[in-house]
């Protein structure tokens, strides 16, 4: 190996110190590796170096053993990692490559191979070349084997891909020459020629052979030329198979030789050379070689060139850099998918014209493709010409065939069965069909799937559409006919990839038809909602209504939009829920609702059971959509700066990127080995930043889901919060983490404590960060120097000593003039120049502000609360303008998109949120406390009087009863006795130590039972009242309902293993048991008052003897704590619930008769009055065929954790709240 210039090695020698002690070696090596001179093998030893120091000690050591190359590939690494004066230390002493090297190597070959190849007609590279290495040695690989015996090598593919240029590129090497085809390489252009044509091209050949054999031995003479192809047949093969004479012995390689033949169209044109020799041929159809004798292998050529490669293409036609192109030069590659003939076409014209990328973007995208035209050796003048040569090689029938397929989508492949329903053919059929279309380069099959998948190149579709642009109406008229054929008795529901299509596209080809009828009545009807979303996902139907929204009605899409935006996140569930149930949910005025009311009414005239939501009308939805997109918490989410994608991340380790319209996914990584903390779209919106507790950040490529770069040495602890400039005029990641330093491409240092978030100002001069030492920072990013400090632990006095003030985040207005940051409860708004304090936000005292960003069209900040809620402040007037409810747990995320319009939430309980910022406002519904419990007598008191209803029947007909509550003084120690609908406080009922739990009407609502944490129970006599428990502050109940309990005496659970047995009406304990070794969670009496139950914390449940208070019997199958339990109303079964989903009935045989699972903790258990049917209560709501042990019904509230239920005693009429407050009343459908 040639050695370095010993200037090049003594100049690095005198500057290693330099470079060991400032350089990153992780840095330096993705460019060396790219330019060749370092291997994979080499980086990994370097990196395994324990510090960054020892990296570059060990980089330079081995640098020091290279070559020139690697000096200066080490040299122009520098300057592109910007370290520009170590690369001054080394300019001077580059060393020069001689010219004749260059040469040589550009060339590919010695002047030995470029005589072979000129003497034998071989074009030479283009003017323009970009290698393809890959294809050039498989190419090679193939034609090594033709040493040992005769056969053909096919390098086929699409009209343009390359062939001709990779058949030549191929043979311009020494070895393979020398080894393999000693007796000269002939190339002969074919093309399409009739037999006349083909006589006179083999004819030139064999003058072209014979003078070469003239010239080694002039003995020999030169033939007549061959009259017929048969005689030109055989004088080729005594030409291409004698020995040199010259040279020949015995053991002598030099008469082996290779033909190339370049584009053959026929079979019958490719037999005229079948005379045993070795043929390289290129072609679009790869089963030519099917016809000829000998060994056969083939080397497909893909469509189209990689985007770097393309891109240097077009920057070698204009004499420029690939990165200095204008963006203009990627849409085009894109565009076209990298084609050679295209790029290479529109890069010759670009030569010319230099000015026009906008012109010649438009003409591609407008599939204008006369405009794009020759200037090149190509055959073809044009590249619609080039297109259609292809297409016109077919029968009329299969020409016929093909052009129905212009009606396929870009980038979409489609299973042979869908063609069969479009031609009417057996599948059988179709597939000999398309073996022909993919044989002759106009068809793709994708050989990874069973059965296959076709697809055609965007190209051959676009020339396709151009061609048939007057009749695509029709044809897209004939595949919805053709599917109404075949499926007039409802749409396939097999999920196979034929299945799949319709589903996807069937709306498109209907819209493409304008078949604007048939596209609402699909559209509109809840039985496709329903088949569509079980196969494919919300998502798909979502996005249907959004791209033909113009042409629905506006009115029945915004119905069926919304229902599936709010319920998305329930129909990825498995199993699939019941979308009419769902459906139930929605306004009384929507189509949705209407048309789920009359399948549930049919349905249950056949024993279905469904249940309307009668008081869904006080409660408007504010979120425009819900996704969930991750198996875990979501920590961070993210607009695209277009505003069509979001991007989130979390507990799963993985990066999503889905439509804002829809919640379609678009990419999925698993993007790290611990917790995805942060992730930030470029202001391209080309890549997308990653960090995690793994202290590792990456660069993903957003449309790949490509790994671009990988940062590992600039953090030791989890890196928190990572962000791009705004703008694309410096292009900067800050990271900030644990580690108390932030990072950009320079460290600051200042934070005391852990720095928790960073963020740009809007022009990107200035950085903020928010750290746990109770600090704001701002830096100056040209020089990383602190330029401001602001100390916010000195807004709360009161508090600093005693612990300390973290500041979680910070945001910056619009205008950069102000800056807003958020601590424990407080939200605090600073002027930016002179750090004074413009406004004070304070929530909650009990909530903390987990998140703030600000507006960047108007005026205000949303603030993400631990208390599961999102609130919009106007700054400028200091007033709450909203309260966006939804969440179920912690929201650790917020952020408007670019324009302001949308604002996305992300949470702890999985879900991201969108939300419309003009729809949302500070009250969306009248609801309850969080985490309250209501219990109602066993009484109706409407707005007249009381109204008592035995047994209850139906509702009153006005479900919106509000109460004017006045001020109360809370305490989880105290329950409220209101009286309704007045909401008068009657009495606070004293006496508890701990928190009150539960409370309990007798039958007769005369005497009010309490249970606490303090293992007590209280009874009172108390009359037509509501008990409301809360441990903050009075909330608005607005709805009356009966309700009633079928105890006749009273136990109470506890947390202490002993409860006690009350006699109601003397007040006097009749038994205080010690029955279990962990917390009685749940307690009940049988009607007949003989036995009673009861459930602990220790994973069992008994049942007692009231007369002897003994245990009869022991329940011990849970497998975790059992909280809940419920006689049927027979007194034959015991149904008991517990904490890990599971559902068990006993009966008095002893037998169990049903165990199935409600998932998450079971809290209630109902039995319907016959005993048929059991009501559990956890997460949902969920009714049980006792008997079966199956489900026939589930509600899913907006909330989670349901506590208790109350029914009414015909089990027609359920009432229930969720953790955020929402009161349901659930009435079922008759």
């Amino acid at each position: 190996m040639a050695m370095m210039e010993e200037g090049a090695r003594s100049c690095l020698l005198q500057s290693r110190s330099s470079l060991e002690q400032d350089i990153r070696a992780s840095y330096l090596m993705d460019h060396m590796i790219s330019d060749g001179v370092l291997t994979g093998d080499e980086e990994d030893r370097i990196r395994s170096k324990p510090t960054r120091k020892e990296q570059a000690a060990a980089l330079l050591e081995l640098l020091l053993r290279k070559d020139n190359q690697a000096y200066i590939s080490f040299y122009n690494a520098l300057v592109r990692e910007s370290y520009g004066d170590l690369a001054s230390l080394l300019h001077n002493s580059l060393p020069l490559v001689s010219p004749e090297a260059e040469k040589s190597f550009s060339d590919g070959g010695t002047r030995y191979v470029q005589a072979v190849l000129s003497e034998g007609g071989v074009p030479q590279r283009p003017v323009v070349f970009v290698s393809r290495p890959a294809l050039v040695n498989r190419v090679r690989e193939k034609l090594y084997r033709l040493q040992k015996e005769p056969g053909w090598v096919t390098v086929f593919g699409m009209a343009g891909s390359g062939k001709s240029v990779l058949a030549a590129e191929a043979v311009r090497d020494h070895a393979l020459i020398t080894e393999c085809f000693p007796g000269g390489v002939h190339w002969l252009s074919v093309g399409q020629l009739d037999r006349s044509d083909l006589l006179v091209r083999i004819q030139s050949l064999c003058f072209r052979l014979e003078q070469q054999s003239q010239e080694k031995d002039p003995s020999s003479s030169l033939h007549r030329p061959p009259g017929s192809l048969e005689e030109a047949k055989e004088r080729l093969r005594f030409l291409m198979l004698r020995p040199n004479f010259s040279t020949w012995s015995i053991s002598s390689k030099w008469w082996l030789s290779l033909l190339i033949l370049d584009d053959i169209w026929d079979s019958s044109v490719l037999k005229a050379f079948d005379i045993q020799c070795r043929v390289l041929l290129t072609t679009r159809d790869r089963s030519l070689a099917d016809c000829v004798s000998g060994s056969k292998s083939e080397v497909a050529v893909e469509s189209g060139l990689e985007e770097d490669q393309a891109l240097e293409i077009l920057a070698l036609y204009v004499n420029g850099k690939p990165q200095r192109l204008p963006e203009q030069a990627r849409s085009i590659v894109r565009e076209c998918k990298g084609s050679p003939l295209v790029v290479s076409l529109i890069g010759a014209l670009l030569r010319e014209f230099p000015d026009r990328w906008a012109y010649y973007l438009h003409t591609l995208q407008q599939k204008k493709f006369k405009r794009i035209r020759k200037s090149s050796s190509y055959d073809y003048d044009a590249l619609d010409q080039a297109m259609a040569a292809s297409i016109q090689v077919l029968s009329e029938e299969h020409r016929e065939l093909y052009i129905d397929l212009t009606v396929l989508e870009k980038d979409v492949k489609v299973p042979a069965k869908v063609l069969s329903v479009l031609w009417d053919l057996e599948p059988e059929e179709v597939e000999d069909v398309l073996q022909d279309f993919v044989n002759k380069s106009l068809l793709f099959r994708d050989c990874h799937h069973r059965p296959y998948l076709y697809y055609l190149h965007d190209l051959q579709l676009d020339f396709l559409a151009e061609m048939n642009r007057s009749g695509l109406e029709s044809l897209h008229t004939k595949v919805v006919c053709q599917y109404q054929q075949r499926y007039s008795q409802g749409p396939p529901t097999s999920g196979d990839e034929e299945c799949l299509y319709w589903f996807r596209f069937l709306t498109y080809h209907m819209a493409k038809a304008n078949l604007t009828q048939e596209l609402c009545s699909l559209m509109f009807s809840l039985d496709w909602v329903r088949t569509k979303a079980q196969i494919m996902g919300p998502a798909h139907l979502i996005n249907d209504y959004v791209e033909y929204g113009t042409i629905l009605d506006k009115e029945v899409r915004g119905h069926f939009q919304e229902f599936l935006s709010l319920n998305g996140h329930q129909l990825e569930q498995r199993p699939f829920p019941d979308v009419v149930q769902l459906a139930l949910s929605q306004p009384d005025s929507s189509e949705v609702y209407r048309q789920a009311l009359l399948q549930a009414q049919e349905r249950a005239t056949r024993g279905g059971l469904y249940l309307d939501w009668v008081n869904k009308s006080s409660l408007k939805s504010l979120s425009r959509l819900v996704v969930q997109p991750h198996q875990g918490s979501i920590y961070s989410a993210c607009f695209s700066h277009d505003g069509t994608k979001i991007a989130s991340c979390g507990s799963s380790k993985t990066l999503r990127v889905f439509k804002s319209t829809s919640g379609e996914k678009l990419l999925e990584i698993q993007a790290h080995d611990d917790e995805v903390l942060c992730c930030a779209f470029s202001p391209d919106d080309h890549l997308l930043a990653t960090c995690s507790s793994d202290r590792k950040v990456k660069v993903w490529n957003v449309e790949r889901g490509t790994l671009m770069r990988m940062f590992e040495d600039e953090h030791e602890e989890q890196v928190n919060h990572c962000q791009f400039t705004n703008t694309l005029r410096r292009l900067l990641l800050a990271t900030c983490s644990n580690d108390k330093f932030m990072n950009t491409k320079n460290t600051m240092f200042g934070h005391l404590e852990p720095v928790n978030h960073c963020c740009f100002s809007p022009d990107d001069a200035y950085l903020s960060t928010s750290s746990s030492d109770g600090t704001l920072k701002l830096w100056e990013v040209s020089s990383a120097n602190e330029w401001k400090s602001i100390d916010v632990a000195d807004m709360f006095p009161e508090q600093r000593e005693q612990t300390e003030v973290m500041v979680k985040c910070s945001t910056w207005s619009a205008d950069g003039r102000t800056i807003i940051c958020a601590a424990r409860n407080a939200v605090f708004v600073f002027d930016v120049e002179t750090a004074a304090m413009l406004l004070e936000i304070r929530t909650s005292r009990l909530s903390t502000v987990q998140y703030c960003h600000a507006c960047p069209s108007s005026n205000l900040v949303a603030i993400a609360l631990s208390h599961y809620a999102v609130e919009l402040w106007d700054i400028e007037t200091s007033k709450k303008m909203a309260d966006c409810s939804g969440h179920l747990s912690w929201v650790h995320g917020v952020q408007f998109s670019p324009d302001g319009s949308l604002l996305l939430s992300c949470s702890d309980d999985q879900t991201v949120r969108v939300w419309e910022t003009k729809k949302v406002h500070t009250s969306s519904a009248v609801c309850l406390k969080r985490d309250s419990d209501v219990l109602f007598n066993n009484v109706i008191k409407d707005l007249i009087g009381i109204i008592c209803l035995s047994p209850f029947s139906s509702l009153p007909p006005s479900l919106s009863l509000p109460l004017s509550l006045p001020p109360l003084s809370p305490s989880p120690l105290s329950p409220q006795v209101l009286e309704v609908p007045s909401g008068t406080s009657l009495a606070t009922l004293q006496g508890h130590t701990r928190a009150v739990l539960h409370c309990q009407f007798t039958p007769e609502g005369h005497t009010l039972i309490t249970s606490s944490e303090d293992t007590t129970i209280r009874v009172g006599p108390f009359s037509f009242f509501l008990i409301l428990l809360s441990s903050l502050l009075w909330f608005v109940i607005s709805l009356p309902v009966y309700l009633e309990t079928h105890t006749c005496k009273t136990s109470s659970p506890s947390l202490a293993p002993s409860p006690q047995v009350w006699d109601m009406s003397s007040g006097e304990l009749l038994q205080d048991l010690v029955c279990h070794q962990g917390a009685v969670l749940a307690c009940d009496v049988s009607p007949d008052g003989q036995l009673f139950a009861t459930t602990s914390a220790d994973k069992t449940a008994k049942v007692w003897s009231s007369a002897s208070w003994e245990c009869v019997r022991l329940l011990d199958g849970h497998q975790d704590c059992v909280r809940s339990c419920r006689f049927s109303w027979n007194g034959r079964r015991l149904a008991t619930g517990d904490d890990n989903g599971e559902i068990r009935i006993c009966s008095r045989d002893n037998k169990d008769a049903m165990d199935s699972l409600h998932g998450g903790w079971v809290t209630d258990l109902h039995f319907s009055p016959d005993n048929t049917v059991l009501l559990s209560t956890g997460g949902y709501i969920k009714w049980w065929n006792v008997e079966k042990g199956e489900a026939l019904q589930t509600f899913y509230p907006t909330g989670a954790n349901l506590k208790r239920i109350h029914v009414s005693p015909d089990f027609s009429t359920f009432v229930t709240i969720d953790n955020i407050g929402i009161l349901y009343i659930l009435k079922k459908v008759e």
